[in-house]
């Protein structure tokens, strides 16, 4: 490479320090074409120059679990397109999101992908691939539809063991394992008991305890551990690896452990509200509770502690935010029909694309229980690996796409809802205050968000076809 020409970078990046899953630099990043070129010290001038002196580099966050625009039964409706949805989650630092492209029952598995495309085109200011949903493993999709689709970039699909519109029994669970196995996609799977839950919640309604705070006793601890323990067991028949997503305790992290124990290839994903929600937060006044209802459900603040520890020993492999946009006075969110109503009726899931990276780097690396590699690898490089898109995505490295979040480690924000770019009316973060937050991210070399403001250009987000994962084996 010559250093006489004076444009041969169209952006370096001056003075920061380039943090990876495994390594610290302090170095220039010359990008070209969309790409990281160079990392060197005293590069020679780019078309734009930007200067990170005192801030970190760290790769673009990859959000591989968030829900944008995915289709809702009984007149609900997601609050994210892929429009506010993408900017959101630019905003605080990602730059890539895969979402779900959702199977109903009695729809072709290639017609929900087809869907999704279109919902998709045109509207994300930064690069997405799909996982499938799939609700309905008909002989089609599991002969035809599942591993033709696997074979054009669609490798990674989520099945549910509870909710009676997506749960499959434990016989169509080994189905899809099985093509899994054969075609080497990744199985995601939500692990709680829904007959458990279903009986529970009849229990409580009987006795009239039906506000938002019973969420949480109809989802106890145990109904996640049998699910999780289950899934184990018909991961470990198969013979193929899964990950558990979503592990919200201390009793489904346990078998998580044992499996570890075992050499069988299980893999755990958590998410920021199972560290800084407890079910307290259920029980806000009024209905206020229906905010932070997800499913599995916050714990206690004890609980948390078994969640950090498992982010700090190889436990997860994946944290991700699980976001599924509902706004809260909404007749399409978490007041059907305009009105309050039971638990069991209000639509499961909170906001937190935009606010993943901050929170987990205030409260893990600022607080010293993750260092800085660990906190890339779990928000960037092993989900990019997970889903068959690393070293394209999830690193700073030669030939790797320029996705790059400049990081002001130092900087204080008061995490206010009218801060933030997604288009939910609310954050159960409200009022935390974190440490450390991006001052500007870079998706393939291009600016999307900086001074504070959104600017990448709607539609320039490119969709992305995934490898085979290549995830390293679980931490024993």
């Amino acid at each position: 490479m010559s250093t006489t020409m004076s444009t041969q970078f169209d952006v370096v990046i001056r003075r920061g320090t380039v943090v990876t899953a495994a390594d610290t630099m302090q170095c220039d990043v010359g990008i070209a074409d969309g790409q990281v070129v160079a990392l060197a010290r005293n590069l020679p001038r780019g078309t734009r120059e930007i200067d990170a002196d005192g801030m970190l580099l760290l790769p673009g966050g990859v959000d591989s679990h968030c829900h944008l625009d995915q289709p809702m039964p009984d007149g609900l409706e997601m609050a994210d397109d892929f429009r506010s949805g993408t900017i959101s989650a630019a905003c605080g630092g990602t730059t890539t999101v895969i979402p779900f492209a959702a199977q109903a029952r009695g729809q072709s598995l290639r017609a929900a992908v087809e869907d999704y495309h279109r919902r998709a085109e045109g509207r994300a200011v930064i690069d997405y691939a799909f996982h499938m949903i799939i609700s309905d493993p008909t002989e089609t999709v599991l002969k035809q539809e599942l591993p033709q689709l696997i074979r054009e970039g669609y490798t990674s699909f989520k099945i549910y063991m509870t909710y009676d519109d997506l749960k499959l029994n434990d016989r169509q669970i080994l189905d899809l394992l099985a093509v899994a196995r054969r075609d080497g996609a990744m199985v995601m799977i939500h692990a709680e008991n829904a007959d458990c839950i279903a009986w529970l919640t009849e229990q409580l309604e009987a006795a009239g305890l039906t506000a938002p705070k019973y969420h949480a006793n109809s989802r106890p601890l145990l109904v996640e551990r049998e699910a999780t323990h289950r899934a184990i067991a018909l991961s470990e028949l198969v013979d193929v690896p899964i990950l558990i997503v979503h592990v919200s305790g201390q009793e489904a992290i346990e078998q998580i452990r044992w499996a570890h124990g075992h050499g069988l290839r299980i893999y755990a994903e958590t998410c920021p509200q199972y560290l800084m929600l407890t079910a307290n937060d259920l029980d806000l006044e009024g209905y206020h509770g229906a905010k932070c209802i997800c499913s599995p459900p916050p714990r206690t603040k004890e609980n948390q502690r078994h969640v950090w520890n498992g982010l700090a020993d190889g436990l997860f492999t994946v944290f991700s935010s699980d976001h599924a946009p509902f706004r809260y006075a909404d007749p399409k969110g978490k007041m059907p029909g305009g009105r309050e109503v039971p638990f069991q009726y209000i639509p499961n899931g909170i906001p937190g694309l935009e606010t993943r990276l901050p929170l987990l780097f205030s409260e893990g690396v600022v607080k010293g229980r993750i260092d800085l590699h660990r906190f890339v690898e779990l928000t960037a490089t092993d989900p990019a690996k997970m889903y068959g898109l690393h070293p394209r995505k999830g690193t700073i490295a030669i030939g790797a796409d320029a996705d790059i979040a400049i990081w002001d480690a130092h900087k204080k924000v008061v995490i206010r809802n009218d801060m933030l770019h997604h288009n939910v009316d609310y954050t159960p973060y409200e009022g935390t205050v974190v440490t450390g937050w991006p001052i500007m991210t870079l998706s393939r070399g291009e600016v999307v968000y900086g001074d504070g403001v959104p600017q990448g250009t709607i539609g320039r987000g490119q969709f992305l076809k995934c490898g085979l994962p290549n995830p390293a084996r679980p931490k024993r």
